[in-house]
């Protein structure tokens, strides 16, 4: 069964941020090579780390909203971690996309 999930994952560019689409879009690629379907990707642009852990200061922020089996998780994670771009990544389970069911009117009775 699938789930919905969020993936943050915050790419390591070292003022390089020109070709950010072009490693958003490999990274898509990476989430359906897994099975994954993604339903949506929010560019979030370059922020400063409010706490500096390690050798970056800074870091181009892409969330990723997707539905996936909870295997593929574990393989997505594997697979980042040995990608440069990727610095950080975190993933989230989401609750299940609620479809709203149209509203219905009521036919006019007919009048005799």
């Amino acid at each position: 069964m699938k789930n919905r999930y969020e993936g943050l994952l915050i790419l390591n560019f070292k003022g390089n941020e020109d070709g950010a689409k072009e490693v958003i879009e490999r990274l898509e690629g990476e989430f359906k090579k897994e099975g994954a379907k993604v339903e949506q990707v929010q560019k979030m642009d370059r922020r400063q780390f409010s706490y500096v852990a390690g050798d970056l200061d800074a870091g181009y922020y892409a969330n990723f909203i997707f539905s996936a089996e909870p295997t593929a998780i574990e393989k997505l994670r594997a697979k980042f971690r040995l990608d440069e771009t990727v610095y950080r990544q975190s993933y989230l389970r989401l609750p299940a996309k609620i479809v709203e069911k149209p509203v219905r009117t009521p036919r006019p009775a007919k009048v005799a």
